[in-house]
C-alpha cells in the first residue's frame, strides 16, 4: 500500500517549471554583468515566471514575454477565450530585470518597457521573485 500525501501542488505547465540553481545562479550572474547570451534569457525567463505562477496562482492576468514564455496569474476571473481582461507584456530583459529586483516597476512603465492593461495588471506587490543582490 502506498501513503498518498496530503500536500495540494499547484499545477504549473511543463514549460515553466522553476529551473536547476546551478543553472539560473551562472544565467543571473551573466545578465547582470552584461554577458547575457539567448539561451540564458530563454532560461531566466521562464524560470522566473514559473515563480510568480507559484507565487501567484490564478488566470486574471495573462504576462506574456515574448518570444519565450507565456503565464497566467493571480487570483481573480479566468480567461479562456480571446485577450484577457488583463495583460502584462514586456521583453525578456526587462522581465528578468523587473523580477530580480534590478528594476522597479514604476520606472519600468514610466520608461515604456512595459504595457500593462486590465485590473490586477499592476504587478509591483509580487515583485522581486528572488533576493536581491
Amino acid at each position: 500500500m502506498h501513503a498518498r500525501s496530503t500536500e495540494i501542488l499547484v499545477p504549473v505547465p511543463v514549460r515553466l517549471r522553476p529551473a536547476d540553481p546551478a543553472l539560473v545562479e551562472p544565467a543571473l550572474a551573466r545578465f547582470r554583468g552584461g554577458e547575457v547570451e539567448p539561451g540564458d534569457l530563454r532560461l531566466l525567463t521562464k524560470h522566473l515566471l514559473a515563480l510568480l505562477v507559484a507565487k501567484a496562482p490564478g488566470g486574471a492576468v495573462e504576462v506574456r514575454v515574448p518570444p519565450y514564455a507565456v503565464a497566467q496569474c493571480v487570483e481573480g476571473t479566468r480567461h479562456t477565450r480571446g485577450t484577457p481582461p488583463a495583460v502584462v507584456e514586456l521583453d525578456p530583459a526587462t522581465w528578468v530585470a523587473l523580477a530580480t529586483g534590478d528594476l522597479d516597476w514604476h520606472d519600468a512603465e514610466t520608461a515604456a518597457r512595459l504595457v500593462a492593461s486590465g485590473e490586477r495588471s499592476d504587478l509591483s506587490s509580487y515583485l522581486p521573485l528572488v533576493e536581491t543582490r
